[in-house]
């Protein structure tokens, strides 16, 4: 019988491949690789593979130095348990996230005035590609200080571009799909997700610091969960930033299975 889990796994392992990226294959351990520009990928187990040891982890790594990508695994706890020791073993950090999958039976949110589906074309769609980006600078769900300057300027700068034309080029391929609460023509939030035949995840929602406490990361997911299973999904999931952020997504009908762990090297 296949679980919840058995499906989340097979979109891992999928989903990289999909979005780009080739598959080196390290025994009990995947690397995958951004061909071109594009999502910088990371290192997880093998689809039905043995477990590592420190020495797995230890190749990839030199491996992912070699091509000057970042040193980072990802995986779920309570699939591959064993994992953690020799991650940890060989330096890297390990942060925890709740791993989360919406209820078949949740009911939908209204839908919010400020909140819309962006197209490929959108004028707004490079500040939309942006905010995220200024909001996993400032974790949590305090009001911050960056704002709509902080914004303005952080979209001139030229990579703001190159990430404009590669969701536009997802959402006319139809392997992502972005959704954003704007405001008096202002971007104030904004999110993702990438769906794998009938599994969907929603990733890289974040809010405008100085606009946080509002609930728009809740309708932007909102909107994004809509479209998803209009579009087919069958299962929506995601990785809640912590405990609290967990608790809010816990509003909409998604309910903690696992813990989706990430591990990088540790701050100097």
């Amino acid at each position: 019988m296949t679980t919840i889990l058995d499906s989340l796994e097979r979109y891992y392992d999928t989903a990289p491949r999909v979005g780009g990226a080739r598959a080196e294959d390290f025994g009990p351990l995947t690397l995958f690789v951004q061909e071109g520009a594009g999502w910088q990928y990371y290192a997880r187990p093998a689809l039905g593979g043995s477990a590592a040891t420190v020495a797995d982890v230890e190749r990839v790594l030199a491996r992912q130095r070699e091509l000057k990508v970042p040193e980072s695994f990802e995986w779920v706890a309570e699939t591959s348990p064993s994992l953690r020791g020799p991650v940890e073993a060989a330096g890297l950090h390990v942060h925890a996230h709740p791993l989360m999958v919406l209820d078949a039976g949740a009911a939908p949110l209204p839908a919010h005035p400020d909140v819309r589906l962006l197209g490929a074309d959108d004028p707004l769609l490079k500040a939309a590609v942006t905010v995220p980006a200024l909001a996993f600078a400032t974790p949590g769900t305090a009001v911050g200080e960056a704002g709509p300057a902080e914004l303005a300027a952080k979209t001139a700068e030229p990579g703001a571009e190159e990430g404009r034309a590669r969701v536009a080029g997802k959402i006319t391929a139809g392997t992502t799909a972005l959704a954003a609460a704007v405001h008096d023509g202002v971007v104030l939030c904004a999110g993702q997700y990438n769906p794998v035949g009938d599994v969907a995840e929603v990733v890289g929602v974040g809010t405008l610091p100085s606009a946080r406490r509002q609930g728009l990361a809740l309708a932007v997911t909102a909107a994004l969960v809509a479209r998803a299973l209009e579009r087919g999904a069958r299962t929506v999931f995601l990785s809640a930033g912590d405990e609290d952020v967990a608790r809010i997504y816990g509003r909409i009908g998604f309910r903690r299975v696992a813990t989706a762990l990430i591990a990088e090297p540790p701050e100097a």
